[in-house]
């Protein structure tokens, strides 16, 4: 089972390289980056190209989405529940990102059947658990735990990113299993998480086809 960090960023958006990142990555067990910053494979890692959309509109999407280099894996930033359900209808996309930043409601039951349909994985962004204190930590816990829970319900897929910009951020496989069990991830589940960027980029058939 190969274990991935599902997007880090490199030079020149962070302040290391993706070679020094994945020489890293590899003393914290992973096997896979995906990296907003060039690709390739370093000290045994492979680093695969990530490409971050953001749109206005899913057409905004969809036309991001067509023009994302073949084999890359493509992380569309969410929105309202509009946005998130119309995004996750769309072909090409891999992951859906940035659902502690969203509305309450925006990732609800629609969403959770429609990802679990599309094989869209819901990206787990260890950054704010690691970052932040107080309220605003124990707001993203429960907004993690109440993805957990239609998780759970529906059999979408999770995966986890460190979002990591120096070797500082990155978090090896036990600190990671370590942060997704206080929102209520038992070990097995933040293990078959770290694996779903594997699964992703070895799914048959074309990925970049959009409908």
């Amino acid at each position: 089972m190969a274990y991935a960090d599902a997007c880090v960023h490199p030079y020149p958006s962070g302040d290391t390289t993706a070679a020094r990142l994945a020489l890293e990555a590899r003393a914290c067990g992973f096997d896979t980056l995906v990296s907003t910053a060039g690709a390739g494979e370093f000290f045994g890692v492979t680093v695969v190209k990530g490409v971050l959309v953001r749109g206005r509109n899913p057409r905004d999407v969809a036309r991001s989405v067509r023009r994302a280099p073949e084999g890359a894996l493509v992380l569309v930033e969410g929105g309202d529940d509009g946005f998130n359900r119309a995004v996750l209808s769309t072909g090409g996309v891999d992951v859906l990102r940035g659902m502690h930043r969203a509305p309450r409601r925006a990732f609800d039951f629609v969403a959770a059947k429609i990802a679990a349909e599309r094989a869209v994985a819901v990206e787990i962004d260890l950054a704010p658990l690691v970052a932040w204190r107080g309220r605003e930590r124990q707001k993203v816990l429960g907004r993690y735990a109440d993805l957990l829970g239609l998780q759970r319900k529906y059999g979408f897929s999770f995966c986890v990113a460190s979002n990591a910009h120096s070797v500082l951020d990155l978090r090896n496989v036990r600190e990671t299993v370590g942060l997704c069990g206080l929102f209520g991830m038992e070990e097995a589940e933040v293990r078959a998480a770290l694996a779903t960027v594997d699964a992703l980029l070895d799914r048959e058939g074309p990925v970049r086809v959009v409908t």
